[in-house]
């Protein structure tokens, strides 16, 4: 998982992309991800990972390295950033897994 092996072309990252940026599109990733999902052309190994914020296989797919951190707060909040926010607890979780 590095820059280097970022895919332009990934559905997801334009979702997330876009997402961070549009108060309505962060409002439907809470109410609506299914179908913003699929409206944005995921395919079936994306929204899965993106379901479960599998953050190794989404970096497996192409995501770019940037946006990894931006899913955790979307689905944990991105208020009061800090080592112990309920965003930077599960990117450990899920970066960190099995890791000392």
């Amino acid at each position: 998982m590095s820059i280097l092996n970022t895919d332009k072309t990934l559905p997801a990252n334009k979702l997330i992309f876009e997402v961070r940026r549009d108060v309505r599109l962060r409002e439907r990733f809470s109410t609506d991800l299914e179908g913003l999902m699929s409206d944005y052309g995921l395919s079936e190994a994306e929204k899965d990972a993106l379901r479960n914020a599998d953050l190794e296989r989404l970096g497996e797919l192409g995501m770019h390295p940037y946006f990894l951190p931006q899913v955790t707060r979307l689905f944990r909040g991105a208020g009061y950033n800090h080592n112990e926010s309920a965003a930077a607890r599960l990117y450990a979780e899920k970066m960190l897994k099995g890791k000392p």
